[in-house]
């Protein structure tokens, strides 16, 4: 392994390179830069289309397990416990609602204006 490397040297690669360079003409050296370009551009388009959406994840809700045998009382106590959180997840649930309707509400406007 050690001949292979002795052979190939970056120092000489680079002397090779410039003395091939040299030797042509400058329209060959356009159209090199220009190949160079293309390449390099297709490589970001592609880097940049490369996106890809996340795995769906559904969001889970578990759910609590009950005692078959639970009284009236212990039924109204836990809902006392549970109304205050419910409502309030169904206020700002509401509020997401209301705000996303009024986004869509002003873009339709600006689209109306603009006569589309």
């Amino acid at each position: 392994m050690n001949g292979f490397f002795a052979r190939i040297s970056p120092l000489r690669a680079l002397r090779d390179l410039r003395v091939f360079l040299a030797g042509r003409g400058p329209e060959d050296l356009w159209f090199l830069a220009a190949a160079i370009a293309a390449t390099m551009f297709l490589i970001y388009a592609f880097a940049k289309d490369s996106y890809f959406e996340k795995e769906y994840r559904p969001n889970i809700v578990y759910v609590q397990q009950w005692k078959l045998d639970r009284t009236d009382a212990e039924i109204i106590a836990q809902q006392k416990i549970d109304g205050p959180k419910k409502a309030a997840e169904m206020a700002a649930r509401k509020a997401r609602e209301d705000k996303m309707l009024a986004q869509f509400k002003k873009l339709d406007d600006q689209l109306t204006r603009m006569g589309i």
